[in-house]
């Protein structure tokens, strides 16, 4: 087996977040799980990687001493076959990841979590330019509306859209769960 599934940030801090969208969430614990499940059945090695910074205050939601920096209530359950912190947008940034993955012959990675356009599509361009094929799986990410300065907001959809089209091609496939399982074998 050369591909190993990346859980990067699906973690209870977002859930203390003003932008958190709970039905949002819902759509994409879905997915995210269908796409865990698929993985375990067929083997692959599921990597959690958690987010950790800013202050170390119990009112930070990504500082350790919140009880946040934990699983997302909703996440189904899995024993990792490694779990990385990282305090970066990239998963690979000074984690150890991109060691486990050459240790254990990963050719690919498939990229899914929270959120699309920050850790997982920075992830996925680093991995891209580190050389691994990269499954970017849009259903098994999560994103927010963003506010734009002074004119409105930018729709979680539009963000979602814009991230699989600047990395579609060149620095990922953009899957869906079923593709991203089929491509397993």
């Amino acid at each position: 087996m050369h591909t190993c599934l990346l859980v990067i940030d699906a973690q209870q801090s977002f859930v203390h977040r003003p932008y958190f969208d709970a039905s949002r969430a819902a759509r994409y614990l879905q997915a995210q799980n269908a796409l865990i499940r698929g993985c375990a059945a067929a083997g692959v090695p599921l990597l959690r990687v958690l987010h950790s910074d800013g202050p170390a205050r119990e009112d930070n939601p990504f500082a350790h001493c919140s009880g946040h920096v934990r699983p997302i209530d909703g996440l189904m359950d899995f024993e990792p076959a490694a779990q990385f912190v990282k305090s970066r947008h990239s998963a690979l940034g000074g984690t150890g990841l991109d060691v486990w993955l050459v240790r254990h012959g990963m050719r690919r990675v498939i990229v899914s979590g929270i959120r699309t356009e920050q850790c997982c599509e920075t992830t996925t361009r680093h991995a891209s330019d580190l050389g691994w094929e990269v499954d970017f799986v849009s259903p098994a990410t999560l994103t927010f509306d963003m506010d734009i300065p002074g004119d409105g907001s930018l729709a979680a959809d539009d963000i979602v859209q814009r991230t699989e089209v600047v990395l579609r091609g060149r620095f990922a496939n953009i899957c869906t769960v079923d593709e991203a399982l089929s491509h397993i074998g």
